[in-house]
């Protein structure tokens, strides 16, 4: 069957990504008292700038869009690259804690610097946690999908 491993794929994006926005959310609303809407509105800001915090809950659903579209993008990639190096699959652990390292690094360095959002938060707690959360919350949970995408007929 097929279509299992899109299933696989996708779900692989929808668990990094709900895991991701969770800890978020957890982490700002305990260290400031941030409403889940400004968080989403912060990932608006990557597309549409400062502006996206004078919107409502429009620019918040833009986030969540533009949220679970990276994460199942960042999903499809691994997906894509284990199909290549099946190694990928085979070690999913490993593989994943890799990569959701160099994701947090993409993100950080690259993606953030691009887009029309604010330098993220330099608070060293968000910073190790962040990368804590790519590897087990992100990298972790995709390859594993990538593995499952890779078994399935």
């Amino acid at each position: 069957m097929r279509l299992a491993r899109p299933v696989f794929v996708l779900a692989g994006g929808a668990v990094a990504g709900t895991l991701d926005i969770l800890y978020a959310w957890t982490f700002w609303r305990l260290k400031a008292g941030v409403p889940l809407q400004r968080i989403l509105q912060s990932v608006a800001a990557g597309l549409i700038g400062t502006r996206s915090f004078n919107g409502d809950t429009g620019t918040a659903a833009l986030g969540l869009a533009l949220h679970f579209f990276i994460a199942t993008t960042m999903s499809i990639v691994y997906f894509l690259g284990a199909s290549r190096w099946r190694s990928l699959a085979r070690h999913p652990i490993r593989s994943g804690a890799i990569y959701g390292v160099g994701l947090y690094y993409v993100m950080h360095y690259v993606v953030v610097p691009l887009s029309a959002a604010a330098p993220g938060s330099t608070d060293p707690l968000w910073i190790v946690l962040s990368v804590a959360v790519h590897v087990c919350f992100i990298g972790i949970p995709i390859a594993i999908a990538a593995r499952y995408a890779h078994r399935s007929p």
